[in-house]
């Protein structure tokens, strides 16, 4: 429904392309053997909506495994070692944003840290905020907004270089 209407927890994505291509990476992901729990289609209603959509066993194959989604799909995906799940997270050629959710501290910012993205959630899903730098890696775009490194991508850095008296 309308985002600022009182009560409504999920509001539009961006256009009716979007729309298209959600249920586009569904269709896929479904075809290549995941299992549609929820969602997964654009109410009868008007307006450029899509359902929260959760897909369990999505397989590495999936366009939905390896791109920025940027709508209400979460897409389960399962392993049995650490290592696997890095390496699946960083086999996109996109890295905005990473997640991780634990209660082990240290594994939390070992696997943080191998993430290729620009923002990491850590028991959180959602990691930016307007005080801190905000932006991705790869595809996902370069530089940053938000923060004072945000401003700094406005600036145009000047080096002067003085002597008190001419040098000849």
């Amino acid at each position: 429904g309308n985002g600022l209407a009182p009560g409504v927890g999920l509001g539009p994505v961006i256009d009716h392309n979007a729309v298209t291509r959600l249920a586009g990476l569904v269709q896929d992901a479904t075809r290549r053997g995941a299992h549609l729990v929820t969602g997964g289609s654009a109410p009868s209603h008007p307006g450029s909506f899509f359902e929260a959509t959760l897909l369990d066993h999505v397989p590495a194959d999936a366009d939905l495994a390896r791109s920025e989604i940027f709508g209400p799909i979460a897409a389960i995906q399962r392993f049995s070692h650490q290592d696997e799940a890095i390496a699946r997270a960083n086999d996109t050629e996109f890295g905005l944003a990473g997640y991780v959710f634990t209660e082990n501290l240290d594994r939390a910012f070992n696997v943080a840290d191998q993430l290729a993205t620009g923002l990491v959630g850590i028991n959180q899903g959602v990691p930016s905020n307007a005080a801190a730098p905000f932006g991705g890696v790869k595809q996902s775009g370069l530089g940053r907004e938000g923060s004072s490194e945000g401003l700094e991508e406005y600036q145009e850095i000047r080096y002067y270089n003085l002597a008190l008296r001419p040098t000849t």
